[in-house]
C-alpha cells in the first residue's frame, strides 16, 4: 500500500510539472528590440552585492533546520561562522567587487563587545569578531556596510535617541584604522511592531529624527561614510505595509532634516512555507511566472517618485532581497530553478534606476548563494558570477515581444563600446529563436541550463560548473554555436557587436 500511495503521488507530480510545460508554450520567435541608442541608466561596480546576517556572524537563531518562525527568527541557534575559512574566502573574492552588508533582524538586538548582567544568553558582537569581520572584508577587497543597533525602548522616549549603545563599537573601530563606507540604523523599521511588539514601533516623523541624531554621531567618526535608510521591508501584493498602517517610507523622506545619501528598502519576491503570512508562497509555478516580476517595478516606481519629491540627491538600493522570506524555500531557494527571479531582478532593477542590489544571504539558510554547512556555491552564486564577469556599468533599455523571454542589455565590461552584453531569460519549457533589433551580430554566447528544473548543479554552456583549485574563467567553457537561439529553461548572455 505504501509503495501504491508513493507512486500515486509522483504520478501527480509528474502530471502538474507537465501541464505546467504546456503551458509555458510562446511562439517560437521572439522579437528583441533595442529601444534607445544611450544608455539609460548607469549602476555602481559593485551593483551585485551581498548581505552576512547578523545572526549567522555572532551565532544568533538562523534558518537551516527550522521548521518555523519566532518573532522573524528561526528556530535553531547556530554556531558563529569562521570567516577565516579559506574556501569561503576565495567563492567570495571570485564574486568581487561587492559590498559585504552585516544587518538583520538580530542587529537590534545585539549587544557590542560585552554582554550584560542577567542575560547569560545575550548575542555579543565580540572585538574578535568585529576583527575578523574587517580582516574579512579587507582581504576579499569588500566594502562594508552595517546595521546599527537601533535599540528597544518606550516610545515616550523616542524622538530623543543617543547612540549611547554604539559609541563604544564606533570609538574601537576609529582606533584600529577600520572603515564603514555605509550605515543604517535598525532593521527593517515598518515592521518593528511585528519584531518587537507595537509599544516599540516609530513613526515615520521620529524616525527622522532619530536619524538625524544616528547620522551626526556617525559622521563625526567617520566624516565620509554615506548613510542609508530606512531599509523598510515591502511584501508581495500588499507593499510597504497594511492599512491602516501608514508608509513610513514617505513620512521618513518628507521629514528629515539633513540630506540623506541612499535610499534603500527591502525585497522578497516569494515567501517560505515557514512564514506565518503569505502574499506570494515560493512554489515551482510563481518562480516561473512573469506575474510574480510585476510588484518590483510597482514599487521601484512609487519609491522614486518619493526620492524625487523629497531627497532627489539620494540614490536608490535595494537593501536586502532573497527568493523568499524565512530563509528561502527549501528544496526551490537553493536549486536551479532559483535563479530565473534573481536574473530577472538583477535585470529589472538596474534598468529602473537601482544603483546596488544587495543579496540575502552570501552564505546561511535556504537562499543563501552559498550553502553555510558545505561551503558549496548553490546555482544562484553562478548567475551572480556570470553577471559579474559580463554585465557592465551603463545599461539600455531593451524590450521583448513575449513576457516570457526577459530582456536586458549592458554595455560589456571592457568599456570599448564595440560589443554590448544581452541578458536573455527563457522562462518557457521550448527552445526560442530570437530576432534581434539594433543589434549586430553575436560574438560569445554562454548560456546557464540544468538537467531539471529542481537540479542542485547547474551547467554553463554544457559543462558542469566547478572551481578547479579555487580558480574558475569564461574560456574555462565550451563556446557554443553562435545562434541565436536559447534553450529551454535556460539563462543566457550574450555578447553582441554594438551598432553605431
Amino acid at each position: 500500500m505504501l509503495i501504491k500511495r508513493i507512486s500515486r503521488r509522483v504520478y501527480a507530480q509528474l502530471c502538474r510539472v507537465w501541464r505546467f510545460h504546456y503551458r509555458a508554450a510562446i511562439p517560437k520567435t521572439v522579437e528583441v528590440k533595442l529601444e534607445k541608442i544611450n544608455p539609460v541608466a548607469q549602476i555602481e561596480p559593485e551593483y551585485l552585492s551581498f548581505s552576512l546576517d547578523t545572526s549567522v556572524l555572532v551565532g544568533g537563531y538562523w534558518w537551516e533546520g527550522s521548521q518555523g518562525v519566532k518573532k522573524g527568527l528561526g528556530t535553531l541557534r547556530v554556531s558563529p561562522i569562521d570567516l577565516t575559512a579559506k574556501k569561503l574566502n576565495r567563492l567570495v573574492k571570485a564574486l568581487g567587487p561587492s559590498y559585504l552588508r552585516v544587518g538583520g533582524s538580530e542587529a537590534d538586538k545585539i549587544h557590542y563587545f560585552s554582554r550584560p548582567a542577567q542575560q547569560p544568553d545575550a548575542l555579543v558582537l565580540t572585538t574578535e569578531m568585529w576583527d575578523h569581520l574587517h580582516q574579512f572584508v579587507q582581504q576579499n577587497q569588500l566594502k562594508l556596510i552595517f546595521t546599527f543597533k537601533y535599540g528597544l525602548f518606550e516610545r515616550s522616549q523616542h524622538g530623543n535617541w543617543q547612540g549611547s549603545e554604539i559609541k563604544a563599537l564606533l570609538d574601537y573601530s576609529t582606533q584600529q584604522g577600520y572603515q564603514i563606507e555605509v550605515c543604517e540604523l535598525g532593521n527593517e523599521l515598518n515592521a518593528y511592531w511585528a519584531f518587537h511588539g507595537f509599544r516599540a514601533q516609530p513613526s515615520g516623523q521620529n524616525l527622522a529624527l532619530d536619524y538625524a541624531a544616528f547620522a551626526t554621531l556617525v559622521k563625526g567618526y567617520f566624516p565620509n561614510i554615506k548613510v542609508m535608510g530606512p531599509g523598510s521591508a515591502y511584501w508581495p501584493k500588499l507593499g510597504e505595509s497594511l492599512k491602516p498602517l501608514p508608509n513610513l517610507s514617505q513620512q521618513f523622506l518628507a521629514n528629515l532634516s539633513f540630506k540623506l545619501d541612499i535610499l534603500s528598502w527591502h525585497y522578497y519576491p516569494f515567501q517560505s512555507t515557514r512564514s506565518p503570512v503569505r502574499t506570494r508562497t515560493a512554489t515551482l509555478r510563481a518562480l516561473l511566472s512573469p506575474k510574480s516580476f510585476k510588484d518590483f517595478q510597482q514599487y521601484t516606481d512609487k519609491l522614486n517618485t518619493w526620492r524625487d519629491t523629497y531627497q532627489p540627491q539620494a540614490e536608490l538600493w535595494t537593501g536586502e532581497t532573497g527568493s523568499a522570506q524565512c530563509g528561502g524555500q527549501p528544496e526551490l531557494s537553493d536549486r536551479f530553478v532559483s535563479c530565473f527571479w534573481w536574473a530577472e531582478q538583477l535585470g529589472r532593477g538596474a534598468v529602473s534606476g537601482h544603483k546596488v542590489m544587495i543579496r540575502q544571504s552570501l552564505i546561511g539558510g535556504d537562499y543563501g548563494l552559498i550553502s553555510r554547512v558545505t561551503l558549496k556555491p548553490r546555482p544562484d552564486y553562478w548567475v551572480s558570477w556570470l553577471w559579474n564577469q559580463l554585465m557592465g556599468e551603463q545599461v539600455f533599455e531593451i524590450s521583448s515581444s513575449d513576457s516570457r523571454i526577459r530582456a536586458y542589455c549592458h554595455q560589456t565590461p571592457d568599456k570599448s563600446g564595440k560589443s554590448k552584453t544581452l541578458l536573455l531569460i527563457n522562462l518557457a519549457s521550448l527552445r526560442v529563436d530570437i530576432n534581434l533589433t539594433g543589434f549586430g551580430k553575436i560574438q560569445q554566447a554562454y548560456a546557464l541550463t540544468a538537467k531539471k528544473i529542481d537540479a542542485k548543479k547547474v551547467m554553463i554552456n554544457g559543462q558542469i560548473v566547478k572551481f578547479k583549485k579555487g580558480n574558475i574563467a569564461l574560456n574555462d567553457f565550451p563556446q557554443l554555436p553562435l545562434e541565436p537561439s536559447l534553450a529551454p529553461f535556460s539563462i543566457n548572455f550574450w555578447l553582441v557587436e554594438s551598432i553605431e
